[in-house]
């Protein structure tokens, strides 16, 4: 029968545990030097324990014998007198706890860039996928530009091998984990183009992917969660253009750069219309530096699907609040996105 858990200990620790989560990271004992440092997971679900950086892990007991120096074999009792639990525990069944697949804390803006940058530098892209981004509007300098590359279906251990010869860190960069053998490797996706996700210094915070012949979920996030050593990728927003004081706000990076390249416009793009969560606090920063008034332009179908509907109006109750003045953008609803319209009447006056 199970006695201590967890979330007891840490609790009895006095450790930090937040609210509704039940896996998360805190300071290392062992390796963290500052509190702003955070490589320990404690994993309550799992009672398991795991520093990626020093490689202190464990159990309960274990975590307990960490930070209290009693020696293991000694946890079980005095954990025993400080809860008041009897000092005789019914010995239970060896449970085989599988091997932790731990991810490692998001590496910071500054070194994900350096990562990226270095992937990409690596990488080609295909010609259909070429043809593909110039049927959308953008110019052979604008592809060049924006970095776009084709996904690697081979040869991902060799580019990471080669991205750590030349001092590249691949810890808590989203899709980059260790494989059974303990080497660094790059996640297998499917083919499709990989777009880099920058923030207005132009640094990459993350990579998404247009699936090739994908009928659901078309665009993904590159993320490496529950590999060993891995790392989740968060709902960054991307902006495209240089900050001025009206933007467009609009959905998926592929979208707003090409609405930028077509028309010039500065366009700020969140996953989706019902993903917000770093929304706020991008747009303060831009309001700091001069942005004063919003555009949404998000895909026609808002007007018809209710779901879509519903997290648009939650959208301009959200921009109202932080005290934006803003408006939408509507255009012929034959086309879906603005990019389409755009790009459609550019091509009507060029056939004239």
């Amino acid at each position: 029968m199970e006695i201590f858990h967890m979330q007891d200990i840490v609790s009895l620790l006095g450790l930090p545990m937040p609210s509704g989560r039940s896996s998360y990271y805190i300071q290392c004992p062992c390796c963290d030097e500052s509190p702003r440092k955070k490589h320990l997971n404690i994993n309550l679900k799992k009672e398991v324990f795991r520093c990626p950086r020093c490689g202190v892990s464990g159990g309960i007991f274990d975590l307990y014998a960490l930070y209290t120096g009693v020696p293991r074999d000694k946890v079980k009792k005095d954990l025993a007198e400080r809860l008041g639990a009897p000092e005789i525990i019914t010995q239970r069944k060896k449970k085989v706890i599988p091997e932790e697949k731990e991810e490692c804390p998001l590496a910071d803006i500054a070194l994900r860039n350096d990562a990226y940058k270095a992937l990409l530098s690596k990488l080609s892209l295909a010609a259909d996928h070429r043809e593909n981004l110039l049927g959308r509007g953008l110019k052979e300098a604008d592809i060049e530009r924006l970095g776009y590359k084709t996904t690697p279906v081979i040869g991902m251990s060799a580019i990471a091998r080669q991205l750590q010869s030349e001092g590249v860190g691949l810890a808590g960069v989203p899709g980059f984990y260790r494989d059974k053998n303990g080497a660094w490797t790059f996640i297998h996706e499917k083919r499709g183009i990989l777009i880099p996700v920058r923030d207005r210094f132009r640094r990459i915070q993350g990579l998404q992917i247009r699936r090739d012949n994908a009928s659901r979920r078309k665009f993904r996030w590159v993320s490496s969660t529950e590999m060993e050593d891995g790392c989740r990728a968060e709902g960054w927003t991307h902006l495209a253009g240089k900050v001025r004081s009206t933007i467009l706000l609009t959905e998926g990076p592929m979208k707003a750069d090409v609405i930028h390249a077509l028309t010039g416009l500065t366009v700020l793009a969140v996953p989706g219309v019902n993903s917000l969560t770093q929304l706020a606090m991008v747009l303060e920063d831009l309001r700091s530096v001069g942005v004063i008034e919003i555009k949404t332009a998000f895909d026609m179908d808002f007007a018809t699907n209710h779901h879509v509907q519903n997290g648009y109006n939650s959208l301009l109750q959200f921009l109202g609040n932080m005290g934006f003045t803003f408006g939408t953008y509507l255009w012929d609803p034959r086309y879906k996105g603005l990019d389409d319209y755009v790009w459609a009447c550019f091509a009507r006056m060029q056939s004239q």
